[in-house]
């Protein structure tokens, strides 16, 4: 029987074109045979051999990249493959010819786009074929089973003796979910082992709760669901190293677009371009995070509450000034914090830093709060691109979910997801105040 700790596979699916091998296949049939064979018949007259060999071989790194980094995201929560197609070629294959345009070798533009459609058109087939063959899931009653948000292929059984059955004849498909700690009766015992030595997967719920929410809960510390309370450092030392590089390597478009954005405030109302505030960090640290203004400052008592209320953020905040409202619906005002990240107290993937005060009012209130601050906060992260903005405590309940989960799960292809993930929420404006 899986223990509370295994992770089962997000998207299990009876399709024959769900195999890795056969995936492979389409890719390099569909997606480099097919196009490069047309390209040579169109072009049969007036080839030349020196275009063949450069494009080719930058297509085919392209498409199996963006084949295998699809294949990685989609066992997390809430990464819906069909929308990630589309961008994920246009990265690798964008790679790949900035690569071999650097490198001055010949190449045929025509045959190199020919190959980025036809494998996202291949992508698209296959990754929509996978979905509808989905395995169901049988949800055994009882315990905390019913908190699992419904899908398609989830099928509600109350009957031991149906789902025996089933075993039995060896016709069951899919997998077993239930509380395996609630206190079930000896019959659904016996069947849980049962099924587990037949090699049908047995879940607890919890699993499957995250798998659909992207969230984690931490009941009591006891039954700490994170397994350990210090997440992955070989990586988050891994990822210091990367948010160091990337402002290295972005700063001469960093430093235009913010001296561009500075002037455009300047002269849209009175005050400071920039906004700094002490924010709750890494490690229960304080720090001070630096951002484009947006609102109008205004006097506010010393007292807890008037503090509180002065730092949450509402949607219809007549704070928040004309081009402020722009910049916070594109995100373009946390530019600055790649001030922070150079110092190491900010990262560009992570839970977002709260205002001093709100974090204490959290703190007070949610359990487990402060453990958010086990790594470090970030311009964008897995909560904010998943809900947004939030102030009151039941949203922060929620946020706070996702942050778990984020530092549970935290890897480079989590971030990758949560990076894709905010170039949609920057264009569609979702979650900003």
């Amino acid at each position: 029987m899986l223990t509370q700790h295994d992770k089962p596979q997000v998207a299990q699916s009876e399709h024959p074109l769900s195999g890795r091998a056969v995936q492979f296949f389409c890719i390099v049939t569909f997606g480099l045979v097919v196009p490069v064979l047309i390209w040579l018949a169109a072009r049969f007259t007036e080839v030349d051999a020196r275009y063949v060999p450069n494009t080719a071989a930058g297509a085919t790194i392209a498409a199996l990249a963006s084949w295998y980094i699809l294949d990685r995201l989609r066992i997390y929560a809430k990464a819906r493959q069909l929308s990630y197609v589309v961008p994920v070629n246009l990265l690798t294959f964008g790679s790949a010819f900035a690569a071999i345009g650097l490198m001055r070798a010949p190449y045929s533009t025509s045959l190199f786009f020919g190959c980025l459609l036809m494998t996202m058109a291949t992508g698209y087939v296959l990754t929509a074929l996978t979905r509808l063959g989905n395995k169901p899931q049988y949800l055994i009653a009882g315990g905390r089973v019913s908190e699992i948000p419904h899908r398609g292929n989830q099928i509600a059984v109350t009957s031991s003796a149906e789902i025996e059955a089933l075993i039995d004849s060896g016709s069951i498909q899919g997998s077993l979910v239930g509380d395996l700690h609630h206190d079930h009766d000896d019959e659904w015992e016996r069947l849980f082992a049962k099924a587990a030595l037949r090699g049908i997967p047995v879940y607890h719920y919890r699993q499957i709760l995250e798998l659909e929410t992207g969230q984690v809960r931490i009941d009591r510390l006891s039954e700490n669901v994170l397994g350990s309370l210090i997440p992955n450092l070989p990586y988050m030392a891994l990822k210091r190293t990367l948010d160091v590089l990337a402002v290295i390597v972005l700063s001469p478009l960093l430093i235009l677009l913010m001296a561009i954005i500075a002037i455009v405030i300047k002269f849209d109302s009175r005050g400071s371009v920039l906004f700094i505030q002490d924010r709750m960090g890494f490690r229960g640290e304080v720090f001070r995070m630096v951002k484009f203004r947006t609102m109008r400052a205004r006097e506010v008592d010393d007292d807890a509450l008037a503090q509180r209320e002065d730092a949450m953020t509402r949607s219809d905040d007549d704070r928040i000034t004309r081009v402020g409202r722009f910049l916070r619906k594109v995100r373009l005002d946390e530019l600055p914090q790649a001030w922070n990240i150079l110092k190491g107290e900010m990262s560009w993937i992570g839970p977002r830093p709260e205002a001093i005060s709100l974090s204490e009012w959290y703190e007070k209130e949610i359990p487990f709060y402060s453990y958010r601050h086990i790594v470090r906060p970030g311009l964008t992260g897995w909560a904010q691109v998943n809900q947004g903005h939030v102030t009151d405590l039941g949203d922060a309940n929620a946020k706070l979910r996702y942050d778990f989960y984020y530092v549970k799960n935290i890897s480079h292809w989590l971030d990758m997801l949560i990076a894709l993930k905010t170039i949609r929420v920057v264009l569609s404006g979702i979650g900003a105040k």
